[in-house]
């Protein structure tokens, strides 16, 4: 394995093994996992003050720090513990019913598909995964091929910014603004944007937006958020009703009081994000971002190079610190990630595709070239390539 280097040795991974999935669950530094431990332990110190009495105001100094380092105001924010959780508040508040459609696109998370396929079937609405070709060209030839599929029926569209399966950064504010203009909802998945992408979502032109914050931001497992813009949050209700609601009175700060007070639970992750925030701009920002698309940029020339198969990029403005790459069909991928993992200490993602699998490479400040070279070598052992 590679020596670490100063700025990798914060990271509390397994040196044994190659982590080049970091996009799954992202990896924790000491400092911010340490900030994590201690509000556990200032948590158990006195329970009934710390949840009785701070939690409130904790949570809203956390909350005011997020929303500054997101583009946005703290009343349009609340902590959810990860982005599934609050597409599935707005998924399942939205009015829709039968003659209603949800466009989306066939890059989508599996999870989140099967949210709005349980709603349709439920409801009687119309879920369509309209198909994004490949190879993806431009940003304007992707809009106008998927604005093809909006018809009068279109209520919502629901999409990415960065895939899961392709890693790919679709033009979301320019859908936004498309669909705004013809009173089209938009509910955009961010699971992968917060710390691999600039953000700012009142510019962004979003109605809904949620991420996690423990995969690219690196803050504890359990902590993303839920935005929605001023003018619609009228329109989602809590998945669970507690405290914060009180029958026949308005709250001054709904979003607030009606989604972020769920009951007793561990808030220690959310009150960290602060901390990861501040190691994220002081450690993983400006340079090491930029090496870690360079990496990412080398990834999908070498394994084009390796197997014969022509990237899914045009350029490399479709992607960001994770790219994902086709590889041959001529060995099952779950023989191939088990194989990778079991022979070689590859952790790495096989995500099956039609026509071709993808491998999906993530890299962070703990990575290397090293790395690369070592996933390079595996493959063409396992394919036997000469």
């Amino acid at each position: 394995m590679p020596q670490k280097t100063p700025e990798t040795q914060d990271f509390l991974l397994n040196p044994k093994i190659t982590f080049l999935n970091h996009g799954s669950f992202g990896a924790t530094p000491r400092p911010v996992f340490e900030s994590y431990q201690n509000w556990q332990r200032e948590l158990e110190n006195q329970p009934v003050e710390f949840i009785g009495r701070r939690a409130d105001g904790l949570l809203a100094a956390a909350r005011a720090e997020l929303a500054d380092y997101l583009g946005t105001r703290a009343e349009n924010l609340v902590f959810v513990t990860n982005a599934t959780t609050g597409l599935n508040m707005v998924a399942r508040s939205l009015k829709l019913g039968p003659g209603d459609e949800v466009l989306s696109s066939d890059h989508e998370y599996g999870a989140i598909n099967y949210t709005w396929q349980f709603l349709a079937a439920k409801n009687g609405f119309t879920y369509i995964n309209r198909a994004v070709p490949l190879p993806l060209t431009t940003q304007q030839d992707w809009l106008e091929s998927f604005w093809q599929g909006v018809t009068p029926r279109t209520k919502v569209i629901f999409i990415s910014h960065i895939t899961s399966p392709t890693a790919a950064v679709f033009p979301v504010e320019a859908l936004c603004q498309k669909a705004r203009q013809a009173g089209i909802l938009t509910v955009v998945d961010g699971a992968h944007v917060p710390g691999q992408l600039p953000l700012a979502l009142d510019a962004l032109g979003v109605d809904f937006y949620s991420g996690n914050l423990h995969k690219w931001l690196c803050s504890p497992k359990g902590s993303g958020f839920l935005y929605a813009r001023p003018e619609v949050q009228g329109l989602i209700e809590p998945l669970i009703v507690s405290w914060g609601y009180i029958p026949g009175q308005v709250s001054p700060k709904p979003m607030v009081d009606y989604f972020e007070y769920l009951g007793t639970r561990d808030i220690s992750a959310f009150l960290a994000v602060p901390d990861a925030i501040r190691y994220h701009r002081q450690h993983l920002a400006g340079e090491v971002r930029l090496r870690c698309h360079q990496l990412a940029a080398q990834t999908v020339q070498r394994l084009a190079a390796l197997t014969g198969l022509p990237p899914i990029y045009a350029d490399d403005s479709w992607f960001a610190q994770m790219v994902a790459c086709p590889i041959p069909s001529s060995i099952p991928v779950e023989q191939v990630k088990i194989r990778l993992y079991d022979e070689f200490a590859i952790e790495v993602p096989l995500i099956p595709w039609p026509g071709n699998p993808m491998i999906r490479v993530s890299f962070q400040a703990y990575n290397t070239l090293e790395h690369l070279d070592q996933l390079a070598a595996a493959l063409q052992a396992i394919y036997k390539i000469s």
